[in-house]
């Protein structure tokens, strides 16, 4: 009983940064296998193809880069040249353009722009895959990649939001380990054409371009008849539909469940404090640096954005026929196959760093990836340079299986997170804005990598390697002292650590709370919640 005679039905203690957040879960934890889970996931598994598009793009250029009907049909050189370059780069360059029109989202929203992007891939497909000059191959990459860009913006914006905040890490950072998926598909398809169509003219590296818009295609046929972003129907005053999506998909059909009312509430007042973008500001970015904690929040989203695409990564998966090249490895079957390897590695490492980030939280993940990264492009320079001095075929082979290590990490830590955590640090009336200067900055530095790459590895070779060691030291000590922790956080209550004066050590600053239930002499049932 309590001091004024009210019934103690249940009681607890639990910690977590937001005390209401953590006793709901406590308490009320929604069955994750529930109905409405299961057709969250099954909804979310067709937005995961999209992220296919650029894991294909990647593997398929290094892959028929290397063979010789491609680099012969277009006069390409075999070594990397500028001219290499702008093939492979004219892909960041479509995607910096279509990151300019992101806010479409905040019109049209989410869904609509991710038909648009998806279905105009299908277009950019055809044009690469017909193209007889290398101009007009070119042009159909430049589409090809700003339709997809549009696709791939607008997907982790969707899972973001759709997600429950509790699983949010784990069922939002599956969209980015589809990257590698995308990759399995491309490595695969070239290695089998080239290995039984290379006599047949042009087809080992046409099919493979054409098999492009296969996964695209599927999710432009279904995405119209998804349900749209609650928090996008919110900021359209659709609210009713907004909490049927919360009822029917993160209670599993329980209109009176508590996760229900704080969501709803949170999302109806932020987005009366904050409206999402119409027609009059489209193109206004102040909403992205105003206010203290509005430049604090894009500051992490423009770092992240760059960390993802300028950590020795890109290099690894553009150019890792060319990093064989420099260890020893010479035989096209050789390369291509272990780009398949290379890609699995991938793949099954994202997906189990997707899972992780709920458990140990995005600063601790992402803190521990960098750090490996150091150690295993290290690793891999010093013992290429071994090879190079010494043709030891030790220095070759252990350079190729820290270059493996690397990629492990990059996508066990990295991966999942490129584009969920810079949507999660961006408020509503941000995140659509937001993910398109985000798109702007890693695809600046995805240029830089991949125009520079081919002829730095030409000319400096593993010192390339170096150079990330170098740079993922000052990554690390930044992410440090400014990242912010964001799980087990709703997308709302992130507003309070970015208000506070420490956003970093508000976000870790961990709370002990008591709760219990007690009942009332009316009979009804009273939760209370209180400060340990």
């Amino acid at each position: 009983m309590t001091e004024d005679g009210k019934k103690i039905v249940d009681e607890g203690e639990v910690e977590g940064v937001n005390p209401t957040f953590a006793t709901i879960m406590a308490k009320h934890r929604p069955n994750p296998w529930g109905k409405g889970h299961l057709m969250l996931y099954a909804l979310a598994s067709i937005c995961f193809l999209n992220s296919t598009m650029s894991g294909y793009d990647s593997s398929l250029m290094g892959s028929i880069n290397a063979l010789e009907n491609f680099t012969t049909y277009y006069n390409l050189p075999t070594k990397g040249t500028t001219s290499t370059g702008i093939v492979f780069s004219i892909f960041q360059i479509g995607q910096m353009t279509a990151s300019l029109f992101v806010w479409i989202a905040d019109w049209q929203g989410r869904k609509r722009l991710i038909f648009i992007g998806a279905a105009g891939v299908i277009v950019g497909t055809i044009v690469t895959a017909t193209a007889r000059t290398l101009p007009t191959f070119i042009g159909g990459r430049f589409l090809l990649s700003f339709f997809a860009q549009l696709a791939c913006a607008a997907s982790p914006l969707y899972l973001v939001e759709v997600a429950p905040p509790q699983y949010r890490g784990t069922l939002a950072g599956m969209y980015n380990t589809f990257y590698y998926f995308g990759s399995i598909l491309a490595t695969s398809a070239v290695y089998g054409s080239h290995k039984h169509l290379s006599d047949n003219g042009n087809i080992d590296w046409r099919l493979p371009l054409w098999l492009q818009m296969v996964c695209p295609g599927f999710v432009s046929f279904v995405i119209l008849f998804f349900p749209e972003s609650p928090r996008w129907l919110c900021g359209k005053d659709r609210h009713e539909e907004a909490r049927a999506f919360l009822v029917k998909y993160h209670a599993n059909g329980d209109p009176d469940h508590p996760l229900v009312a704080l969501e709803m509430a949170e999302m109806v007042d932020s987005l009366a404090r904050e409206p999402v973008t119409n027609w009059r500001n489209f193109f206004d970015l102040r909403v992205l640096f105003k206010t203290r904690a509005r430049r604090y929040r894009t500051m992490l989203n423009f770092t992240f954005a760059f960390f993802g695409q300028f950590s020795g990564n890109n290099v690894n998966s553009y150019y890792l026929p060319y990093l064989l090249t420099n260890v020893g490895i010479t035989s096209t079957d050789t390369k291509l196959l272990l780009n398949i390897m290379y890609a699995l590695v991938g793949y099954i490492f994202a997906t189990a760093g997707a899972r992780m980030h709920d458990v140990f939280g995005r600063r601790k993940m992402l803190l521990g990836a960098t750090a490996g990264l150091i150690i295993s492009l290290a690793i891999a320079a010093g013992t290429a340079a071994g090879y190079v001095q010494t043709k030891s075929q030790v220095a070759s082979s252990a350079s190729i299986a820290f270059i493996f290590i690397f990629g492990a990490i990059f996508a066990f830590g990295f991966t999942s997170m490129q584009p969920i955590y810079p949507a999660e640090v961006m408020s509503n009336d941000m995140r659509a804005k937001g993910m398109g200067t985000y798109k702007l900055i890693g695809g600046c530095a995805g240029f830089i990598n991949t125009f520079a790459a081919p002829t730095a590895l030409t000319n400096i070779g593993y010192w390339f390697y170096v150079f990330f060691v170098f740079w993922d030291c000052l990554e690390f000590a930044f992410m440090y002292f400014f990242f912010v922790e964001t799980k087990g956080l709703t997308l709302e209550e992130m507003d309070d650590i970015f208000e506070a004066k420490n956003p970093r050590k508000a976000s870790t600053d961990v709370k002990r709370v008591r709760f219990r239930t007690v009942l009332k002499e009316d009979g009804k049932i009273e939760e209370e919640i209180r400060s340990v």
